[in-house]
C-alpha cells in the first residue's frame, strides 16, 4: 500500500502496529506524513516509523499531541520508531 500524502512512502498493517517507511523521501515529507498518520491512527492505535535518520524535528511536535516515540530495533542503517499516545 502507497502513502497517498507522499509518493514512494508504504504503509501496512501487522501485529505491533500501522508501519511507515518514508526513507528515501525528502524533507519534509516524512513529517508531514508521520504526522498526518499519527492523527489517522489515533490515541489508541501504534504507528511503526521506518526512517533512514533520526527525526529530530518530530519529537517537539509529537510532545505538542500527546504522543512519544521509542527507538526500537530495525535493520541495519534504519531508525525505526514505535510511535504511541502517551499514558
Amino acid at each position: 500500500m502507497t502513502g497517498a500524502g507522499a509518493p514512494g512512502a508504504r504503509t501496512w498493517n501487522a501485529d505491533d502496529g500501522l508501519h511507515v517507511d518514508v526513507r528515501g523521501l525528502q524533507a519534509p515529507q516524512p513529517l508531514v506524513l508521520i504526522l498526518q498518520m499519527v492523527h489517522e491512527v489515533g490515541p489508541h492505535g501504534v504507528l511503526i516509523v521506518h526512517h533512514d535518520r533520526d527525526p529530530l524535528l518530530l519529537y517537539p511536535e509529537l510532545v505538542q499531541i500527546g504522543w512519544w516515540a521509542e527507538r526500537i530495533p530495525g535493520e541495519p542503517g534504519e531508525v525505526r520508531l514505535r510511535l504511541a499516545a502517551a499514558p
